[in-house]
């Protein structure tokens, strides 16, 4: 990825977070609280996650060394795969990508018979703002929970309530609030919002 794009990419990012910050800044001085609870399970990222440009994949084609390995996608989402050239896969689940993979292989006659595995290896980041002492975006690795989440951004703040937290989990084009503890798991892209006490 280039500067310029990577420059454009973290403004992107901050802007996203700017603009959260100024609205659940305004919720949370008026009392509001989301009702809903955040859901106790998350559901399988291998086979549910969708993978976006700057995503780190290992593609494993059998018995085929040479097209196999750790990639990237680059900027616009395509993963430059040896002798088969760019292979657009923003937007697809893993076992997508897989398939995918195994038609270009098949359609340039490059393998009669392809069978192609992929697995993630990183993931879309986190955001944990409010309360906290170190505020920002951290890499999602699996298994993580609110308190991890928190505990990564340094602790709570002296200002925080800890028995309130919002999660914003992204669906789609949309965001929902959700109700969250210590225990909620976090999901890829998930913004955690720690308030602040009443005093």
């Amino acid at each position: 990825m280039t500067l310029a794009k990577s420059l454009i990419v973290h403004a992107c990012r901050m802007l996203l977070l700017t603009s959260f910050v100024a609205l659940s800044g305004c919720a949370s001085t008026i009392g509001e609280f989301p009702s809903e609870p955040a859901p106790k399970k998350v559901s399988n990222l291998t086979e549910g996650y969708r993978l976006e440009p700057g995503n780190r994949v290992r593609i494993i084609v059998f018995e085929e060394p040479n097209l196999s390995g750790d990639f990237s996608l680059d900027s616009v989402g395509n993963i430059a795969l040896p002798l088969a050239g760019n292979i657009p896969a923003s937007g697809l689940t893993a076992r997508e990508t897989g398939k995918r993979i195994e038609d270009v292989l098949r359609r340039n006659a490059l393998l009669l018979n392809p069978s192609v595995s992929v697995e993630i290896q990183t993931f879309k980041p986190f955001y944990v703002m409010g309360e906290v002492r170190q505020p920002g975006e951290f890499p999602y690795t699996t298994g993580l929970t609110v308190l991890s989440a928190i505990a990564r951004a340094g602790g709570y703040d002296y200002r925080a309530r800890q028995s309130e937290v919002v999660l914003v989990r992204p669906q789609g084009e949309e965001q929902k609030l959700y109700r969250a503890d210590e225990f909620t798991p976090i999901m890829p892209g998930d913004i955690v919002k720690v308030l602040e006490r009443r005093y």
